[in-house]
């Protein structure tokens, strides 16, 4: 009997040795075809073999480099991790799949171990190196002299001239929330100045997220900016007796032109200015992100004009929201008159939509899924979507929840007596999720605490008008933190870098560092000390980014410098005290 070698190369006369019995799982596939089989796979060992032994001689190891470290990244990222577990008495072993660090909210678990700390910091037992640096960074976020230089030059940028002969009037739906609506109208300005068209006041349209009925009126002052705008952009309120007669009052009967997103001006100037000359009026319904980022500076600048200038909230809620301010300020004395400002986005829409799972269990999940289908009606359960939380957390795209920001700011060096202003809709199981947030800073103030119910009343069932509340107290803070995104943190930035010298004091969390930082594997040894140097280089890195000028393909709503600002001239000679802009 012939018997072939372990690479099947060769043959042996000699008797072999016992072999152990064969595996059940192939015992029961032998047959008569199981000699093609062996032959099969001898064949296949061979080319491996040859395959291997040609890389080797060539030097081709090399070539594995980019897979063994690519092997190497995941398994040490935990994303290829297992936990091997030995049964004994029993042949093979049981694999458990071990996940990701940073991927499960394990958030209370280290604030338990934090607290302490804390506490002790509250009483001033901290170590005196510590504190030291926690001043330190908080003078340079109070500090209000760093980063001055740029100034608003709007006027400068757009020249007045006289208004040409009107092309027609253009009609525009503003879409979404409070700020979504806010980047409509400034676009809208744009175009209508780039066609000569007269814009009409914008239409609100009522979102099936949002649910706000309010008009422009409701919202922003309509003669406010209609006067801002009247030398640049002709705006009316209602339309000539001729154009309504010729619809029936209906202006849902003017023909929606449809432009697509990010639309050129060129593409307004060769598809819309003809139609909107032909027939004296335009439509184009919805109007979100329907002009390119991208334009000429003259048309750029007609932003600048409406965002910054032209659009002011309506009396009755500048009025309040500035009573609201005051209150703040006095409430920080502590820190003269200064308080941080949190956007706090953990409200039941925005974890649904971000399908991340916190500490909630099933009924959790159930809720979730009930809101997900409530707003967005079986888009998570379309064909092939996967939904992964622990993925999600990893890649920093959950809401921070109320402790995290609260651990966050700690560790950055706010302490309890910080006043902190938490912008936010409805907190999602807010008693549960608020609690240890008011643990962390008792000085904590939302508007419902800021306002009375009476002050409150004709707000509310109006998210947009509740919105503008909460963006003008954050407006006018020391310090604004961010912590998920969307355009209220994008719009409150670019305001704020516009009021204040071009700096924004803004604390943008890095989410992937958080997440990884919450979630410790050696939780137990955990120390604050360690903690509060992590949170305080990502305070730092927030104070470089908050001097940024636009990019190419930015924004001017986050990014008004250089379109919307100047650069601030150094005085000619040591004996001048004036400036000018350049």
């Amino acid at each position: 009997m012939h018997g072939y070698s372990r690479l099947g190369t060769g043959r042996s006369n000699a008797t072999p040795p016992s072999s152990p019995p064969s595996s059940p799982r192939f015992r029961h596939g032998r047959g008569k075809n199981s000699g093609g089989r062996a032959t099969k796979q001898r064949m296949v060992e061979r080319l491996v073999f040859m395959l291997v032994s040609a890389v080797f001689r060539r030097k081709g190891v090399l070539l594995f480099a980019p897979l063994l470290y690519i092997s190497g990244m995941l398994l040490y990222m935990g994303s290829l991790g297992f936990d091997v577990v030995s049964l004994k008495n029993t042949v093979g072993v049981v694999v458990h799949k071990r996940t990701p660090p940073g991927s499960v909210y394990r958030s209370p678990q280290v604030f338990e171990k934090l607290w302490p700390f804390m506490e002790a910091e509250n009483n001033g037992r901290a170590n005196a190196k510590i504190l030291y640096f926690g001043i330190m960074q908080l003078m340079m976020a109070w500090n209000s002299s760093v980063h001055q230089g740029w100034k608003p030059c709007v006027d400068k940028i757009i020249s007045k001239t006289e208004l040409p002969k009107s092309s027609g009037f253009l009609i525009i739906e503003a879409n979404g929330g409070l700020n979504q609506q806010r980047l409509s109208i400034c676009d809208a300005v744009a175009v209508a100045g780039l066609l000569n068209a007269t814009l009409f006041i914008p239409i609100f349209h009522l979102n099936s997220v949002w649910r706000d009925s309010s008009k422009f009126g409701d919202i922003f002052d309509e003669d406010f900016f209609i006067n801002a705008l009247k030398s640049r952009v002709d705006v009316v309120k209602e339309l000539p007796e001729e154009i309504r007669q010729r619809f029936d009052n209906n202006i849902s009967n003017i023909v929606n032109l449809r432009v697509k997103a990010w639309s050129s001006p060129t593409h307004y100037l060769q598809k819309v200015l003809p139609k909107l000359v032909q027939m004296g009026v335009a439509r184009i319904a919805p109007f979100s992100n329907r002009l390119a980022q991208a334009v000429p500076a003259n048309v750029q600048s007609l932003r600048c004009l409406a965002n910054y200038e032209a659009l002011r909230f309506s009396e009755p809620i500048r009025m309040l929201a500035e009573n609201m301010v005051d209150r703040m300020v006095k409430n920080s004395s502590q820190s003269g008159g200064k308080y941080v400002s949190v956007h706090l986005r953990f409200e039941e829409d925005m974890v649904a939509f971000s399908c991340c799972e916190y500490d909630g269990g099933e009924e959790e999940k159930r809720e979730m899924d009930i809101a997900r289908e409530r707003s967005w009606r079986g888009k998570f359960r379309r064909r092939g979507r996967v939904i992964r939380p622990g993925a999600n957390r990893v890649d920093g795209k959950c809401p921070l929840t109320p402790l995290e920001v609260g651990m966050m700011l700690r560790g950055m060096g706010f302490d309890n007596t910080t006043s902190v202003f938490v912008a936010a809709g409805k907190i999602y199981r807010a008693e549960k999720y608020m609690a240890p947030l008011k643990q962390m800073f008792p000085r904590l103030e939302t508007k419902d605490t800021l306002a009375t119910p009476e002050e409150l009343a004709p707000f509310k069932g109006h998210s947009s008008r509740l919105a503008a509340l909460d963006y003008t107290v954050c407006l006018h803070s020391e310090v604004f933190v961010t912590t998920q995104g969307g355009n209220f943190p994008h719009f409150l930035m670019g305001h704020r870098r516009y009021l204040y010298g071009g700096h924004a004091k803004t604390i943008k969390p890095d989410k992937r560092k958080l997440a990884l930082l919450f979630d410790s594997p050696n939780i137990s040894s955990f120390r604050w000390e360690d903690f509060r140097m992590q949170m305080q280089d990502m305070l730092r890195h927030s104070d470089h980014k908050g001097v940024e000028m636009k990019k190419p393909s930015g924004s001017l709503y986050t990014f008004p410098m250089p379109d919307c600002m100047c650069k601030q001239a150094e005085p000619r000679n040591e004996n001048s005290n004036t400036t000018g802009l350049v």
